[in-house]
């Protein structure tokens, strides 16, 4: 084997591990050896230019640079924000105008998005582009964030007594083995081939076919599901409805929850406690309401007790996070064909991770009332 020969082996052996300022170093050391004509002859069996290899030689008469560096300091493009020292404060005032800047800035009143904020900094005369755009956002402590639910306007003096006073009673009523219910209506779902947000596995480039309007049909109607979540035995009942959501539907939803479910569980009991929101079909003001309470406590031979919820604070009720937000997880990406299909869809997945029992769907077509 000749000399080139054992060169190139020695190089494609150790070359692949180096970065790209050991390669130069190795290749200037190996021409150096080789004395006149080495810089052509290993750019030739390497494959790496000689400009290369001579600015290799130069780093070999320089001090060594510190440990893991591969470049000098300072060298590369300077940072935008020594090159442009008001683009920062520009920024500034493009994204946040409501603090600072102009409150009639054009972006008031569009969308705040990298590209927006590009063209916008474009024509104050800043050369950036978008992708700079979102670089200088996340360095100076931005993110993309959506409205955060907080603000709850003015409460009653007395809000915090009512929810001492429904605890209260809950907790008496459990202690005693009485059934203690939370009771609301899920917002209405389109029954039909429409779409809806979320994702399922599927073969691929194989979607589900949707509707591309979402004009309800006037065959199928829409889906009304209204729960009754038994609080101490962690059960939950849905009734899914075809017409209205009233208060017919909401007594009826209850009675059938107790017919199936509540006269079993609790064969004893002599009293009943609801908690309810205080708007809706169940609202503290709607008299057919508190006249269908009053058949139901007549037909089962309960005394029965309501207790409502301040107003605004509906999300605070039990079955909220028990049981409707379950059901609304489990409508994601499914195509609502018929109601079984809804019940079944409900059945299958909203219980698994949450140790909820889901027992019973019934379909009911409730009166104009």
């Amino acid at each position: 084997m000749d000399n080139d020969s054992k060169l190139a082996e020695k190089l494609n052996s150790i070359l692949p591990y180096l970065n790209e300022r050991q390669k130069r170093l190795l290749l200037a050391a190996e021409a150096r050896s080789w004395g006149y004509g080495g810089v052509s002859r290993v750019s030739r069996i390497s494959g790496i230019s000689r400009p290369t290899i001579y600015q290799g030689l130069r780093e070999l008469e320089q001090e060594p640079l510190d440990p893991g560096r591969i470049r000098q300091s300072g060298g590369g493009r300077k940072m935008i924000e020594e090159i442009d020292s008001t683009i920062l404060n520009d920024l500034d005032q493009l994204i946040d105008p409501d603090t600072r800047g102009d409150p009639m800035s054009p972006l008031r009143w569009t969308c705040k998005s990298t590209r927006q904020l590009a063209r916008a900094l474009q024509a104050q005369g800043h050369r950036v582009s978008h992708q700079l755009v979102s670089e200088l956002l996340r360095s100076t402590g931005y993110s993309l964030q959506g409205n955060a639910k907080i603000i709850e306007g003015k409460q009653h003096a007395g809000r915090d007594e009512q929810f001492q006073y429904l605890d209260k009673q809950s907790k008496a009523f459990l202690k005693q083995g009485l059934p203690v219910v939370s009771m609301d209506a899920k917002k209405k779902e389109l029954v039909g081939t429409f779409k809806n947000q979320g994702r399922e596995w599927q073969p691929q480039q194989q979607p589900v076919e949707v509707n591309v309007h979402d004009f309800p049909d006037p065959q199928l109607g829409k889906a009304i599901p209204y729960g009754v979540y038994d609080i101490g035995q962690n059960v939950g009942w849905v009734s899914v409805g075809q017409d209205h959501d009233t208060a017919s539907f909401a007594v009826a939803t209850l009675y059938r929850w107790w017919q199936v479910l509540g006269i079993i569980t609790y064969p004893e009991a002599k009293k009943l406690l609801i908690s309810a929101d205080c708007g809706g079909s169940n609202g503290y003001r709607l008299r057919l309401w508190k006249l269908e309470l009053q058949k139901f406590a007549d037909q089962t031979g309960l005394e029965v007790t309501v207790c409502h919820l301040p107003p605004g604070t509906s999300k605070w009720n039990k079955i909220e996070h028990r049981l409707l937000d379950l059901l609304q997880k489990s409508f994601d990406a499914i195509i609502k064909g018929c109601l079984f299909f809804c019940r079944w869809r409900y059945l299958r997945l909203a219980t698994p991770t949450h140790n909820l029992s889901l027992s019973w769907f019934q379909q009911i077509t409730t009166n104009n009332t």
